[in-house]
């Protein structure tokens, strides 16, 4: 199922995601030398619909056309099928962003035998740092989500953005493959089709090929927004929901996305049910939270504690393939690698 390449098709640069099809017959590994060799990975396309990854790789690559690249590149390019359509996945495919090596739910698919072969031969070739690039559907800020807090993973999420979310890893997800083999991020690049996000990604992985190595000191607190993520919130399958649909099992506030990123105080509605169970919310444990963030009472869905969403989106569609949203608390920056350790051990 994967194609390795060890030259970049040419018009690769000017063709859209949507046409990806026709250059690659599926999830491709594009190997490009460069003056120091330890390679920079980046995936795009790991979703269909989230194309600012191939547009801001269009953008880097076009200005190295008669040039050495600084650093060495490995480009994945992921979901050319559902990127033909314009869909996050396809209904018979798995998500391609749960099938690296730790998924619990797809060690079976012919995707998973394809990322693993990614994940075996980016190791090695020992890898510089691993970048996963992603837009999401709702309105949120441009912001990194990080599996580890050691300085070197940080020191590149500022490099993108001041806004970092620390989440311990989802299972068989491309970052929290990498992790453990090198600093690694994804990037959340904002809505599709925003030429500001594709120039902002860009300049950022032109940044990171020039890196010759990440720097010694440590983070400055001042520099960065720190959060982390608690739960995830779901709706059970056989719960309707829409955005003002009053008919729905759930009917959401129609302006929802617009809570992304603030912090809301408990008693927050965030819509009416008629369900008796409307939410599933898992910790990263991956155990059953939805009472101590939600209340349901009076037929109104509304919070029981402090939380700052993120990735609430009126989409149905990503709701159901996905999640509705995560739910994240402001933390403190560790000042060292053992306050970095004692937030692990204690969350």
């Amino acid at each position: 199922m994967l194609t390795v390449l060890e030259t970049l098709p040419d018009s690769f640069l000017h063709t859209p995601a949507r046409e990806l099809h026709r250059l690659f017959s599926g999830p491709t590994l594009i190997h490009l030398p460069g003056r120091r060799e330890a390679p920079l990975l980046v995936s795009v396309l790991l979703h269909g619909n989230e194309d600012s990854g191939v547009v801001a790789m269009q953008r880097v690559l076009r200005n190295y056309t008669d040039r050495q690249l600084p650093r060495a590149l490995s480009l994945l390019v992921g979901n050319v099928a559902a990127a033909r359509v314009g869909l996050r996945r396809l209904d018979h495919q798995p998500d391609y962003n749960r099938v690296w090596p730790g998924t619990e739910l797809h060690g079976t698919a012919p995707e998973h035998v394809a990322m693993s072969e990614v994940h075996r031969i980016m190791q090695a070739r020992g890898l510089f740092a691993s970048i996963d690039i992603h837009n999401n559907t709702g309105i949120n800020p441009l912001y990194c989500v990080v599996n580890s807090l050691d300085q070197s993973v940080l020191h590149l999420a500022l490099l993108f953005s001041r806004t970092v979310v620390w989440f311990r890893g989802l299972a068989g997800s491309q970052t929290t493959a990498f992790s453990p083999l090198c600093p690694s991020l994804t990037l959340e690049c904002g809505k599709a089709g925003k030429p500001a996000n594709e120039e902002h990604a860009a300049n950022f992985i032109d940044a990171c090929l020039h890196l010759a190595q990440f720097p010694s000191h440590d983070v400055h607190e001042h520099d960065i927004d720190l959060y982390h993520t608690v739960a995830t919130v779901r709706i059970p399958a056989a719960v309707s929901f829409g955005f003002g649909d009053a008919l729905a099992d759930i009917d959401f506030d129609p302006r929802l996305d617009h809570m992304n990123f603030r912090q809301l105080d408990p008693g927050t509605v965030f819509g009416r049910t008629r369900a008796a169970l409307p939410l599933d919310v898992r910790d990263e444990s991956q155990r059953d939270v939805t009472d101590e963030f939600f209340a349901c009472g009076d037929g109104t869905i509304s919070l029981r504690r402090a939380s700052t969403p993120a990735m609430l989106t009126l989409d149905a569609r990503a709701v159901r393939q996905d999640c509705l949203c995560y739910l994240m608390e402001r933390i403190p920056f560790p000042h060292s690698a053992s306050a970095a350790r004692l937030w692990c051990d204690r969350l």
